[in-house]
């Protein structure tokens, strides 16, 4: 295998390897002290960066746009396979090299954050985990295998959201967050079928024609729209878009590592990934495209909003970080592809970087309105002036609420979800002969 091909290979499989030596040692009853977990940590995503450069340095000195690593199939019946293919590209290779410089960052942060914490060893399990799943989606060469990554996101990410398991919240937002994932990730799952009913394959190099970002689509019409639609659904569930937005203040139960790497730096900007690219299936529909613009357009309001009114630094971070994937949803649906690369590249090293510095933001703020003299001005407030005072006061209430979309997605999806598994729980009781209780319960208490 040639050297870049097995860089691209090393780059994805390391935070794998280290995540299987870790649980299986656990299992095993082995868990190694801190330093020798950190140390581990940082030897990896050390190499992993160094790797990455070099593999970026091989496509320059080649004049390449893409290299690919692997063949035959992860798993086939009849005329349906999942091709292992890894593919690295100019929209790949930036995600790539922020998932493993920030994975580091991170784990260094958390040698002191979580230091003698019960759960240190399984917090780098699970961060491992993350880097493993987040590159796969990265580097892989066909929508199926991308979703093999973003199921790992989805199961790492509610672990890490219910981490302090000693205290009931965590557990409640982790159940919110996770069936908020499944619910859009239907959208991913049905895409990915039609994309093989229609086109016969999902990898890139068959269903789009060209190399990124100048591609054109394999299909057009409605197919593309349809497409195009339900690859959306599942964008705004991992974005957090309006109006399954609910979720993103509760994930903030979690450790402050694990909300900076996953809802500031890459999980949240892996639906925007995901629209780029599909960006030429979004292209040739006008209808998909349209669609993009608008959740993009009330996410980036809705968030703007609610940031104004929250009353603790990570949830307005949280929907800081809303607003933005607003706006960068925007540039992805009128094809401003680089723009929107390089805004996801920008957001993703300040909000975590923000997250980081959570914890003392407020002594901070209290230092700059001492330097200031005392007359650091309110930002938003010329803004304010423009709206006349009702309408105020109703934005206001409607922040506070949230825009009411928990209680929105509670009676008319959540509800029916847990009827639904209740009905087929007493089923499976009937006809397996047992008697387990069960009862129903809110997702919050």
């Amino acid at each position: 295998m040639p050297a870049p091909q097995v860089l691209l290979v090393s780059i994805v499989l390391a935070p794998g390897l280290m995540f299987l030596a870790l649980g299986l040692g656990w299992l095993l009853g082995w868990t190694p002290k801190e330093p020798v977990i950190v140390r581990s940590a940082k030897l990896i995503y050390g190499l992993a960066t160094v790797a990455v450069a070099g593999l970026a340095a091989s496509m320059w000195s080649a004049g390449v746009h893409s290299i690919s690593a692997g063949s035959g199939s992860w798993y086939a019946v009849r005329n349906f396979e999942i091709p292992m293919v890894l593919s690295v590209d100019r929209l790949s290779l930036p995600f790539t090299a922020l998932t493993v410089v920030l994975v580091g960052l991170v784990a260094i942060f958390s040698q002191r954050y979580l230091h003698r914490d019960p759960g240190f060893h399984r917090f780098f399990v699970l961060l491992h985990l993350f880097a493993f799943g987040a590159l796969l989606v990265f580097t892989a060469g066909s929508f199926d295998l991308l979703i093999g990554g973003w199921e790992l996101i989805c199961v790492s990410s509610a672990l890490l959201v219910a981490f302090f398991q000693s205290r009931p919240e965590p557990a409640r937002s982790a159940i919110r967050v996770y069936i908020t994932y499944r619910t859009c990730d239907t959208g991913l799952m049905i895409g990915a079928f039609v994309l093989h009913h229609v086109a016969g394959s999902t990898l890139y190099t068959t269903v789009f024609n060209g190399s990124w970002p100048k591609q054109d689509p394999a299909l057009v019409g409605a197919s593309a729209t349809l497409i195009g639609l339900l690859f959306l659904l599942a964008a705004m569930g991992k974005s957090a878009q309006v109006p399954f937005s609910g979720w993103m203040p509760r994930a903030m139960e979690g450790p402050t590592p694990s909300s900076a790497i996953f809802y500031g730096a890459i999980s949240v900007h892996v639906g925007a990934y995901l629209l780029l690219r599909a960006q030429p299936l979004l292209a040739a529909s006008a209808h998909a495209s349209a669609a993009v613009i608008l959740v993009g357009a009330l996410s980036a309001i809705h968030g703007t909003m609610v940031a104004r009114v929250c009353t603790d630094a990570k949830t307005s971070l949280a929907y800081s970080s809303i607003s933005q994937l607003g706006l960068i949803f925007i540039e992805i649906g009128f094809g401003l592809s680089w723009v929107a690369v390089v805004h996801i590249a920008g957001h993703a090293i300040v909000r975590t970087l923000q997250f980081l510095k959570a914890p003392s933001i407020l002594h901070e703020h209290h230092e700059m309105h001492a330097a200031a003299g005392g007359h650091l001005a309110k930002t938003g407030a010329h803004f304010e002036a423009l709206i006349p005072e009702g309408m105020r006061l109703w934005l206001y209430r409607l922040a506070l609420d949230r825009g009411h979309h928990d209680a929105i997605l509670d009676r008319f999806a959540a509800r029916s979800l847990r009827r639904f598994a209740l009905r087929m729980t007493t089923l499976e009781e009937r006809l397996t002969g047992t008697h387990a209780r069960t009862g129903e319960r809110g997702l919050d208490g």
